[in-house]
């Protein structure tokens, strides 16, 4: 198992989100980073980080008791991984289907979840994955978190960069261009929204396991436009993520 553990200490009541994936070139990667340093924003959330290798399938099964025991001990899981030929990548799907015993046991009945993917075509029939992992996690009895953000670059003054650019709500969408690097993953409006997904598990997370109050962000299509202009005008990601 590869674990990136990014909690942070903090005197608020606890909770685990576990952000787990596949990424075959490193693009998928940095949009599961991205949305583990939303969800670190998040007073009392530790947030682990955790890859799903394809040296751990061996004959077409995957197997990796830590990491199952780790999922055991979260509170939201949030699933990810490319869109290959529409459909979950082989490895993730291997991971899918080795958790049949928390399927049997109901293990993981009542966390959240929630489910990004990323693809090199604007489409590339990312929704067919996003339900794949939905109807995933919905066997599992889990309770499925979407993307709260309006859409972005659905008219004459939007860009890439805007947040929630591909319109996507079931769960998270990024684009990559196929002859670039990692380094170049995503838009910088794709990475933004990640976070901002992240953040939005992450709270809801704490409102469900421990009580903490959560007042609902809405904005209306005007505000959503009037950030994306905002951020678009700066350098880096704001370090506190409202309205997530």
């Amino acid at each position: 198992m590869t674990v990136n553990d990014v909690a942070r200490e903090q005197d608020e009541p606890t909770v685990t989100v576990t952000v787990v994936y596949h990424s075959v070139h490193g693009h998928t990667r940095v949009l599961a980073e991205q949305l583990a340093d939303g969800a670190r924003l998040v007073p009392g959330a530790r947030v682990h980080l955790v890859e799903i290798r394809a040296q751990d399938v061996v004959a077409g099964r995957w197997h990796d008791a830590e990491t199952l025991a780790l999922l055991e001990r979260s509170d939201a899981i949030v699933l990810g991984c490319p869109t290959l030929m529409g459909s979950v990548s082989a490895v993730f799907k291997a991971f899918m289907e080795a958790a049949f015993t928390p399927f049997v046991t109901q293990a993981w009945k009542d966390k959240l979840a929630g489910g990004f993917t990323m693809s090199a075509s604007q489409s590339g029939d990312k929704l067919a994955v996003l339900e794949q992992l939905a109807v995933f996690a919905a066997q599992l009895g889990m309770q499925w978190v979407g993307v709260g953000d309006m859409p972005g670059n659905n008219w004459s003054g939007g860009s890439r960069d805007d947040v929630n650019r591909l319109g996507s709500w079931l769960g998270l969408m990024s684009q990559s261009h196929a002859d670039q690097g990692p380094e170049h993953a995503g838009s910088r409006g794709d990475l933004i929204t990640a976070q901002r997904y992240g953040e939005r598990i992450a709270r809801l997370t704490q409102r469900w396991v421990n009580a903490v109050p959560y007042d609902t962000p809405r904005m209306t299509e005007h505000e959503a436009r009037a950030l994306s202009a905002s951020l678009r005008e700066t350098d880096e990601a704001p370090t506190a993520l409202t309205g997530a």
